[in-house]
Formats: C-alpha cells, structure tokens, sequence
C-alpha cells in the first residue's frame, strides 16, 4: 500500500507534512520522500528508506533543511517517490497511491510516443519502471494536467491517485477513476492540506473541507479550492479499508474505522449466538492491532468477557524487522509477543483477527498461545475468506492466489475443480465450506473456525454494496 500527504499555506509546510506523512506510515514500510516548493529555491526532494527505522527518524533533518510554504509527503510499500519530473508542464513532483497492473503495456505505449526517435524512461536497480514516472509520461501525453490525468487514468489496469505539486508551489490531486482509495482535503485558517487519512490533517488543526469523489481533480493554493473536474458517478472504494489497512480514527465516506470494526464484531457475535458457537469462552480476544476492535464489539455483544491475553512489545518492536534468514524472523516474531500467563493457562480463548490471507502470522500466533497453556483456541476472520488476489491495491503481499490459505486449502480438498466453486467454500452452510473451515482448522489447531460474511460486512460499513469492491471476497469486478 502507500498514502500521501500536501499542504500549501501561508507559512512554512515543511512541519505540518513531515508529520501528516508521518501519520500515514501504517501504509508502507519501504520508502518515505518529501518534495517541497520554496520560491527561492524552487522544489526540493528527500527520499529515504524506512524498513528498518520510522518515518520521523529518517526525516529529522529535513525539518531544518527543507524550506517552503507548499509541500507533499508520500509513504509507499513499492516504488520510491515523489519524483520530480521535468516536462512540458514546467516542472513538478508527482506521488501516487494504487497498482498498475498492465505496466509492460503502459511502458511499450511511453516508448512509442517518441516515434522513429523513441521516448525514454529511466530505470531502477532490476530495470524495473518507477510507477510514478510512467504515469507522468502518460500526462504528459495530453495539452494540460487535467486531460492528461484523466488520459493516465483511463490506462491503467488496476488503480492510481494521483498528487502534484507544481512548480508554481500549488498542488493538483486526483482521487482514482472509481475511487478505490480516499482523497480528502482538510482547510485552516492559513490553507489547505490533502490526506489518504482524515486524522492526519486533523490533529494539525485543518479541519473537514472535502472528500473528492470518483475521478475529480482539484487544484489547491493557499487561498482556495478549485474543482478543475466533477466527480464521477460510479464508485469502487476498498472495503478492506475498513476491515484492515485503514487507521482506526479515520473516516472514509462519512464511516469510521473503529466505529465499523466494532459494529462488524457484533455481527460475527450475532451469528454465532444464533449457531450456538460460542459457549464455554473464557475470553474474547483481538489480534493486535486492527483485530482488537472487532473482538470488543463481539465481546460486548456476546456478553462474554475481553481480554488480552497476549500484548506486543511496541518500545522497540513498533515496525516489522526482517532479518535475513526464515529462523531469525520467526525468533524476532515470537519476541513482540508478551504473554499474560493468567489469562492464557487453562483457557478457552476466541481470538479474532482482521483477516487470514496467507495463515502464517495467525499459525505462529496460536502456537505461541498453546505453547503458554492455552486449553483452545477459537479462530474468527473479521472478513470474509480472501479468495481472490487484489488486483486494484497492493495492501497483501501475496504473489499468486494460490498463496491465499482459502485457495490452498481448496486444492489440497479436491485439486483445481475445487475453483469452480469459491462460493460454495466461502459459505459456512454448504457441505464445501464446512470442510474447508475443518481443514484449516487442523491444520492450524483451532478448536473452531468462521469468517464474516461478505453481507454482515457490508452491514458493518453501512454503505451502498454498489459503491463497494469486494473482488477479494466473491470476486466481483
């Protein structure tokens, strides 16, 4: 995943963006960059990586060097950016959040426009294309920004976002075509920032100005908002936001995350109140972080007791370290974990995790728990089984669907004729979909195993299912 930041104002941006981009750093653990506009030194651009320090840490000395009234931060899971770009539009820095997913066809397009001459594209260690790059040269195909963005977006197969800052120290942002991922503007006394998330601009002191919808483009100064295109009609916003990869203090759409997440965990309690699968629980427990929510609204609704049985060590373990044997992650994995041996030994635990992609974390989780006297341990999925790969965000870091436990499980059951009916597995009521939830359940020692349902999920967000992608769930374009 990744998400971005702006700001243009009256006084100096730097600290507002070092922060807001800072407060997007649960979206991307690779690369951080900031780019700003002064008009004495004209635009600037630091990027740095962040795998194994935070955001904040790398950007220290930027607050002192940096200098300008407009800037955009971006924090990404792939391609380093923002990019400065120099183009027939002047020159500028360009972030994007999404996936393309047809970029060797988008990069043989780009090649082509030179003509006999041929266009030229610089490339990264591997020769793989910077992302944020192509995309400026498929804007810089058309007369103006404007055309040029809606010319990008039409292209691209899968999702981009897009956000400039100009050269004149304004900013121009673009949510994507079908407003997969959020793009929202925040305004103070002194200007106007731009945010994937909602509380990053509000603990700054902007307040709610404007969600833009599907495919509208806005320019930004310090003294106004300029609509430059209306929105579209059709909308496609990842509801995995809510289950998963979006911050608990956000909204999206007018929904909070916490708000969501509380709700779909009495929904998943509901459904197993009215199946008798839930006696004999000792405590209801939330895979920390985005998993805690929903197992207090399951808690609270079921009336059986929350607890944590196990806290993660967040001082110095606040981010994946990824040493570089398999032996030395599992040990580093098992060290953010600090049992409380109360309430663990002799327990029946229900534990409810945002989701179960691939099965790993949630494997080491439960052995870790039998390992300190767990007497059972329940599993619940606050979404419903992934049985397609995203194609339009990059927030799983699966490579084949075929790394998705659920699609695993169905071909060790019956080989690849078990694809013809994902939904049959998906539904816990048919004959399939219990024997998949007993497969994984041996295979990782839950005592019990269920999802949420793709309709208690779109309950829980509380928004037309239309405007909704659920293609990971029920593979639905």
């Amino acid at each position: 995943m990744g998400g971005f930041f702006g700001v243009v104002r009256k006084k100096s941006a730097i600290l507002d963006v070092y922060l807001g981009t800072d407060y997007h750093s649960h979206l991307g653990t690779k690369r951080g960059g900031i780019a700003a506009y002064d008009s004495e030194l004209g635009l600037q651009r630091e990027i740095h990586n962040i795998e194994n320090s935070p955001f904040r840490t790398k950007f220290e000395r930027t607050l002192d060097e940096m200098k300008g009234n407009s800037a955009i931060g971006a924090i990404s899971d792939t391609d380093p950016q923002p990019l400065l770009i120099y183009s027939k539009f002047g020159t500028y820095a360009i972030s994007t959040v999404g996936v393309i997913n047809n970029i060797k066809e988008l990069i043989d397009k780009v090649l082509s426009y030179g003509g006999n001459s041929g266009a030229i594209l610089q490339a990264m260690t591997g020769g793989k294309i910077n992302s944020n790059e192509l995309v400026a040269a498929l804007i810089n195909q058309k007369d103006d920004f404007v055309q040029g963005i809606k010319y990008a977006q039409s292209l691209v197969d899968g999702s981009v976002s897009i956000l400039i800052l100009n050269g004149d120290g304004s900013i121009i942002c673009a949510r994507d075509r079908l407003g997969r991922t959020p793009v929202l503007i925040g305004k103070s006394k002194d200007g106007y920032c731009v945010s994937f998330e909602s509380f990053a601009y509000q603990k700054l002191g902007y307040s709610d100005e404007k969600e833009l919808g599907p495919g509208e483009i806005v320019r930004l100064t310090e003294d106004e908002l300029t609509v430059l295109s209306e929105p579209g009609e059709e909308m496609r916003i990842c509801a995995f936001l809510w289950t998963y990869y979006g911050y608990s203090t956000s909204n999206y759409e007018g929904v909070n995350v916490e708000v969501m997440r509380t709700r779909n965990g009495a929904i998943m309690a509901e459904f197993d109140m009215a199946n008798g699968d839930y006696k004999d629980i000792d405590y209801v427990g939330g895979v920390p972080d985005s998993g805690t929510p929903h197992a207090i609204g399951y808690a609270n609704r079921s009336g059986i007791p929350f607890a944590r049985p196990y806290i993660k060590y967040t001082p110095t373990w606040s981010r994946s370290f990824m040493p570089a044997t398999q032996a030395d992650r599992n040990k580093i994995a098992k060290m953010k974990l600090i049992p409380v041996h109360e309430l663990i030994h002799g327990k029946n635990l229900l534990l409810v995790d945002d989701s179960i992609v691939r099965g790993t974390q949630i494997k080491e989780t439960v052995d870790f728990l039998y390992s300190h006297g767990a007497k059972e341990v329940h599993m619940r999925s606050a979404c419903p089984p992934i049985m397609y790969g995203c194609k339009y965000l990059n927030f799983s870091r699966a490579t084949s669907d075929m790394e998705l436990i659920s699609r695993r499980t169905i071909v060790e059951l019956e080989g690849e004729e078990g694809l013809k009916h994902l939904e049959e597995y998906s539904d816990p009521n048919t004959e399939r979909g219990k024997a998949m939830r007993k497969a994984i359940c041996d295979k990782f020692k839950f005592k019990s195993l269920e999802f949420q349902s793709v309709e208690g999920a779109i309950k829980a967000i509380g928004i037309d299912k239309c405007k909704l992608c659920t293609y990971c769930w029920n593979g639905k374009e």
